[in-house]
Order: C-alpha cells, then structure tokens, then sequence
C-alpha cells in the first residue's frame, strides 16, 4: 500500500479480516474514524487508521471490551498499559476457571444420571455442583489470605489427631485436602472409608488415590465408595462394618437434607471411645463477629445487624444443640484457630467481600462503605489487617 493511498471500508475490512458491518461498529462507537470521505461520502481510511484496525482487533481477540478499547487508544500511556495488561490477565483467569467449573458441571450431569437425564435431575445436580465449587473457590480466597499461616487442612488434620490404627469414616470427603495435603504424615494401620457421591470433586481424588497410594504409612488404605448418603442403603452397607473410631463430617451438612436423620446413622456407627467431628452446624465462633463489633465502634456505625445475625446465629446454636444431645452424650464445641491478613490498598474490596458473606446483607455494607474503605486504607498504608476467622467444630462422643 503507497504512503497516501486511501481504502474504502470494504478494503480495509479485507485487509483486516473483518466484516464491513464491524468497520461500521467501531466508527459509531468513536473507535475507527475515517480519514476523509469521498466525494459520494464514503469512508476512506489511511494506513494509520489501518494500525488502529489492527490494535483494536487484538485487544479484543484478549478479552478487551469495546469501551475498553476506546480508552486504551485514547490513553497510549505505556504505564496504564502494563496495568492494563495484568489486570486483564487476573480477569480472563477468573473467566477460564468460570468456564472450567462448567465443564465440570456438565459432566457431573451426565455422570450422574447414567446420561439419561431430565430437568428436574439437572436442575439439583447443578445446585449441588454449584455448592461443591463455592467451598473451593472459598478455599482459594483463604489461601489467599493465609500465606503467612499453617496451610487450613494442615491445621485440620493436626486437630482430628489421626493416631496409628484408627479406624476412619470420612463423609461427604468431596477433594479432600485433608488427606492429600497430609499423605505422607498418615500414620501406620489407618484404614480410611471415605464416601462421596459421582461426578463430584471426589472424581478427582480417585485419581489421587491411586497415583500416590504407595506413599502411604505401612498398612494404611483409604478406601473411596461413590455412594449417596442421604440413602438407606447406603448406611445400611456402612452399618454392617466394624464401628470407627472417628467420623469426620466437614463442610457438608448444609447439603444434606434430613440433618437428623444422617447424626443419627452416624452416631450408630460411631465406637464407644471415638469420637465425631461436625462443623458447619450452628456453631460459628464469635471472634469474627468481636473483630467488626470493634470496628464499627471505632468507625461510628451502629452494629444492630451485627446484633441480629449474632442472635441468628444463636438461634440455630441452641436448636443444633438440641438434636445433638439425643445421640450424644458429650458435646464439646473446639476452636481452630485461623487468620486472614489482608495487605495493600487493592485488597480493601476483599475485606467487603468478607464482610458480605458474615453479615448477609449487601445494602448495609454499600451504605457504610465509604467510612470502612476511609478505615482500611488508613490501616492497609500503615502494614496490613488481620481478621480472625476460626473455624468451628463439634466434637461428640457417647
């Protein structure tokens, strides 16, 4: 093409390897202006509007949207661009592990229902699904925040206190990374029953099994059954086994439908000596809710809806208490500690985020933000923020 030689729209869409209607596009949107008009008015454009074509092109082709693009042309600023750029690579990453979740989902469906299924099954499989990849998402978010801290599941595991011969039953195992991010530290002669449904994170840990099981302690097996524990026949199969000396039931009552009904098989199958471990049943520790009763405190925010999710929460306690003790002679509430460390002034949204999912209330959070983001980044500047979140645990025993 010669220095000033002038393209039609339909050249340089030719040229670009787009259509006609997209040169269009971007000349409304104030992307692509032509450089003169013919003497019929028709769009001419130059070989600089040519390298514009090309860079929007590219920038969409990475996820970029047209508004974007707008303001990327305009802004040529080489800093602004590298800023660009990473936050661009954290937002299509965010996007692909959106996509990779429903992949995963589709093919529980199918796995679940022998791939014959109807709307009603795909309708409660993707809620289960749903659920399954909220709790690692959550534990991503955690990981996050707890680098400086003890791995979660390493803490776990060093709170269940796995000795040598114990007998386990591990319900709802789901990934399980309190076995995979303990393998190696299992004791000698721990026999492990670990149930889960098919086409859940448990698929995964198959695998797992199988690839690492000669790293295990002598005589230790983990066994993985891909049963559905809302069903007799399930517990009818478990109760015919030798009595285990420790149940582990972590972060999966919530799925299961006749809560009572699953704490009473479980106390059936529980050893006289051994123990239950529960969580995720009424018994959220108050150190989280101390940490923002200070804040807002200090901050001049009133804390009635701290007060009411408190009372909630209390609420659900004692009703929670009230089913335990009819299998359960000792009921012991335990404390594992655990702290989030939110550092830099781009982690203040993070901190809303948090402060969403204990209070339940979105409006309540945006009406206050602006006194709480004047709060943190005041504190973000000076080092970092640490909020408690421990994790609550029922330890029940005969």
């Amino acid at each position: 093409m010669k220095e000033n030689e002038k393209m039609t729209s339909g050249e340089i869409a030719k040229k670009a390897g787009v259509s006609q209607k997209a040169i269009r596009l971007y000349d409304e949107k104030g992307l692509l202006k032509p450089s003169e008009y013919s003497e019929g008015n028709y769009r001419l454009y130059d070989k600089e509007a040519l390298l514009v074509l090309e860079k929007i092109i590219a920038l969409k082709q990475i996820g970029y949207s047209l508004e974007e693009i707008k303001d990327h042309i305009l802004n040529d600023n080489s800093e602004d661009i590298l800023a660009s750029l990473n936050n661009q690579i954290e937002l299509m990453e965010a996007k692909r592990y959106e996509l990779e979740k429903s992949v995963t989902r589709i093919k529980a469906v199918l796995a679940r229902t022998d791939g014959e299924p109807d709307w009603d099954d795909v309708s409660d499989i993707l809620k289960s699904m749903q659920v399954d990849q909220n709790k690692d998402s959550g534990h991503f978010f955690a990981l996050d925040h707890t680098k400086d801290d003890i791995d979660w599941y390493v803490k776990l595991y060093r709170y269940v206190e796995v000795n040598k011969g114990e007998r386990v039953l591990d319900l709802g195992c789901g990934f399980s990374k309190i076995w995979r991010n303990n393998w190696k530290d299992i004791p000698e002669d721990v026999k492990v029953d670990a149930y889960d449904i098919p086409g859940s994170w448990a698929d995964d840990f198959d695998k797992f099994i199988e690839s690492n099981k000669n790293d295990l302690a002598k005589n230790t097996e983990i066994d993985l059954k891909f049963e559905n524990l809302e069903e007799e026949a399930t517990w009818q199969g478990i109760e015919k086994n030798e009595k285990y000396s420790m149940i582990l039931a972590h972060y999966m009552i919530d799925d299961i439908k006749d809560k009572e009904s699953f704490i009473a098989h479980a106390a059936a199958v529980l050893d006289d000596n051994g123990y239950f471990s529960l969580n995720a049943y009424g018994n959220v520790p108050m150190t989280h809710f101390d940490f923002w009763y200070e804040v807002f405190n200090e901050v001049g925010i009133k804390t009635n809806v701290i007060d009411a999710v408190v009372k909630e929460e209390q609420k659900v306690h004692d009703e929670c208490v009230s089913v335990l003790s009819k299998y359960f002679e000792k009921i012991d509430e335990r404390i594992v500690p655990c702290t989030f460390t939110f550092s830099g002034i781009d982690d203040v949204e993070n901190i809303f985020v948090d402060l969403e999912k204990l209070l339940r209330d979105k409006k309540f959070v945006e009406d206050n933000k602006a006194k709480l983001q004047e709060y943190f980044e005041k504190k973000l500047v000076d080092g970092k923020v640490k909020i408690p979140h421990d994790g609550g645990f029922w330890r029940l025993s005969h």
